[in-house]
């Protein structure tokens, strides 16, 4: 029933999710080396919802619902709510103005407070694409509709209750993994575009190539294949990411996610050498310059 057999590890990382809330709410107590195991399978939801949206893990309609559920439960928000935010906004303007989830809305620097702050606030100017989307869905398909208000319902619920029964438990368990999946995913965005090139056809995202990172979380690394081909399966992204390898900039290729962050945002607060250019700033003043020097002319030619 699943679309591609490389979908068992989502199936085994779904039990292993579901299995440490259990345990964890058994023990009752915070087991440092489980409790950093389950906001690691907390990021690994998060990137499973994002794969799951573009490519339903089921040929079953049923099962895939079924999934929406799971994944809501666990991401921490409602699954539908990729729809309005990534595939309709962020997949089409790729970071250019009007994307919701743009890095350069206040400030075109790359460094630990832009990093730390994006998350809230691009979560923030989300919410209407999500209220407007589901504004139209009322209109137009009272079935998804009711699909995504009961994604809510669940969510709400699921909460309510596990805090009901015991708030500590709740707090620890599922409130604080559900929160670090949500800014997770978003830190995962902004660093994949800060300082990209977005007008450019290859340059628009930076990739994470290292092997580990890729191979725990389904391959999230190659971001510019996905944005080229965001409908083909995570399983096969390292195989078109090759095809078009040559043609990123190579400082747009990172060996390491934690190397990247390090160099740029702790040892980049203290040298300019460790810091990223901005792609996009210099586009911009390269066009700057060329309007400067073509004035001139334009000036002369009048007179």
């Amino acid at each position: 029933m699943l679309r591609y057999k490389a979908d068992w590890r989502s199936l085994v990382y779904m039990a292993v999710t579901t299995a440490l809330l259990v345990i964890q709410w058994e023990m009752g107590s915070i087991n440092p080396f489980i409790y950093a195991f389950s906001l690691f399978m907390a990021v690994a939801v998060a990137v499973m919802a994002h794969n799951h949206n573009h490519l339903p893990m089921w040929k079953s309609k049923v099962m895939n619902g079924i999934t929406d559920y799971w994944l809501t439960l666990f991401y921490g928000f409602p699954a539908f709510g990729w729809i309005p935010t990534h595939n309709m906004n962020h997949h089409s303007l790729n970071n250019r103005e009007g994307d919701y989830t743009i890095t350069y809305r206040y400030s075109e620097k790359n460094n630990l407070f832009t990093l730390m702050s994006y998350p809230s606030i691009s979560s923030y100017f989300q919410q209407k694409a999500i209220r407007d989307y589901l504004g139209y869905l009322k209109r137009t398909s009272r079935g998804k509709y009711f699909h995504a208000v009961l994604q809510y319902v669940a969510l709400i619920l699921f909460i309510a209750v596990a805090l009901f029964i015991d708030w500590k438990k709740a707090l620890y368990f599922i409130v604080i993994p559900q929160q670090f999946a949500l800014f997770s995913i978003l830190v995962f965005n902004y660093v994949q575009h800060v300082h990209a090139e977005e007008e450019s056809e290859y340059n628009h995202s930076r990739n994470f190539v290292g092997p580990m990172l890729n191979t725990l979380l389904f391959n999230n690394g190659f971001h510019t294949i996905h944005h080229e081909r965001a409908g083909i399966h995570w399983s096969e992204t390292p195989r078109h990411h090759a095809k078009i390898e040559h043609l990123i900039d190579p400082s747009l290729k990172e060996p390491s996610f934690w190397g990247y962050i390090f160099r740029v945002y702790f040892f980049g607060a203290v040298s300019s050498r460790f810091r990223t250019n901005s792609m996009r700033l210099a586009r911009l003043q390269q066009q700057q310059q060329t309007t400067t020097a073509h004035e001139p002319a334009k000036a002369e030619m009048v007179s």
